[in-house]
């Protein structure tokens, strides 16, 4: 078991709660942050300690600075460093461009990209005095391709790469990579009552992407196998973003 914490946003589910797992499988004590799906969230937190893991469950709304402040200082009271950072937290409001609301416009942004400010900023120091630490940001091929329909998603993920790539110019003398991972298109909950045929014939690997693939490849960015691995956005969607941009 390391003592090098990992903390994962978002992690009640879906590919949070794969990379959760993934990263307590690697010896690493898990806190699993999330806002809703308590239920949801206890679950994966079983499933952790069954095979032998240590979790902790820290819900509080990315989206919302004080609280964000406040979770991260009780963390920080734990002699143990927390050297993973997993911002995997976000929304979707899709809609077309004209029908788009603000509030949506709003909701989206505050959560994945001003929720990775509010959480990795008050963690960026502690790694700083420690000489180590791995940030992964979970964006999106929206992010780097855009799509129809999601113009708050794409701004938000899109701006999540830039960060991630500032980032890592600020902090590679210290030891701490950053690195981001787009998803395609993962077999989740996230893609609703969508027609699989269609999604498919995009990919042209002809299937949906798994969590678990995803959060393998976070679990190696988070790793000691990764200390030359910086600044970088890792596609991991069947070649998905080929097509797209083809």
């Amino acid at each position: 078991m390391s003592d090098r914490r990992a903390l994962v946003t978002g992690a009640s589910r879906g590919i949070g709660a794969a990379i959760a797992q993934a990263l307590a499988r690697a010896g690493h004590p898990v806190i699993l942050n999330y806002l809703h799906g308590g239920e949801s969230a206890q679950a994966v937190r079983e499933s952790i300690e069954v095979a032998g893991g240590e979790v902790e469950l820290k819900p509080f709304d990315v989206a919302d600075a004080d609280a964000s402040a406040r979770a991260i200082a009780e963390l920080l009271a734990d002699p143990r460093p927390i050297g993973v950072l997993v911002n995997n937290a976000g929304i979707a409001r899709d809609a077309p461009f004209p029908a788009l609301e603000r509030a949506d416009w709003d909701a989206v942004l505050a959560t994945t990209l001003t929720g990775f400010y509010n959480v990795t900023r008050p963690l960026t120091m502690p790694m700083v005095q420690a000489r180590w630490g791995r940030i992964v940001n979970i964006a999106s091929v929206t992010g780097l391709v855009g799509n129809r329909g999601q113009v708050a998603y794409a701004a938000a993920k899109g701006g999540l790469v830039g960060a991630t790539r500032s980032l890592a110019r600020e902090l590679g003398k210290r030891q701490i990579t950053v690195n981001a991972v787009a998803p395609g298109l993962i077999d989740t909950d996230m893609l609703g009552d969508l027609p699989r045929e269609p999604l498919l014939a995009r990919i042209p690997l002809g299937r949906l992407g798994r969590a678990q693939e995803v959060a393998d490849l976070v679990a190696f960015l988070a790793s000691d196998a990764a200390a030359y691995v910086n600044g970088q956005v890792v596609t991991i969607d069947g070649a998905l973003s080929l097509v797209e941009v083809g």
